[in-house]
């Protein structure tokens, strides 16, 4: 599994990518598609919806179970990828890229400090795969 360098990552295998433009950029990571197994549904929030660090943004849904999806950063969503709707399997061949989920504009961006790089992930998931 890859965790890109430039990418911070959360607790609940969520990551955040910097835009040039100041957004930051949700998404699950490799290792959260691939426990989940096939995905099944996905709940999103609206754009303009305001959404806190640490609280749930929006539900994912597999054959394996139902997660909520967390918040890296709080700010106002600008954007939610609706490509997602009609093709979930995005998720699944391209979580880093194609498969965002939502853009954030953040109130705070020293949140993002307070994230795992991906060597501290890396070794997160390390310890849950023993």
């Amino acid at each position: 599994m890859t965790y890109p360098k430039e990418y911070r990552y959360t607790r609940e295998h969520e990551w955040a990518r910097v835009d040039e433009d100041g957004t930051v950029v949700v998404g699950i990571t490799d290792y959260a598609q691939d426990a989940l197994g096939e995905i099944v549904h996905l709940e999103l929030p609206s754009e303009g919806d305001f959404v806190k660090k640490g609280d749930t943004f929006g539900v994912i849904e597999s054959t394996k179970s139902v997660a909520d999806l967390f918040a890296p950063v709080s700010g106002r969503v600008v954007e939610v990828n609706d490509v997602l709707v009609d093709s979930l399997e995005v998720l699944g061949e391209d979580p880093y890229e194609e498969g965002w989920m939502v853009r954030i504009r953040p109130t705070d961006s020293d949140e993002l400090d307070e994230l795992m790089d991906a060597s501290e992930y890396e070794e997160l998931v390390g310890e849950l795969e023993e």
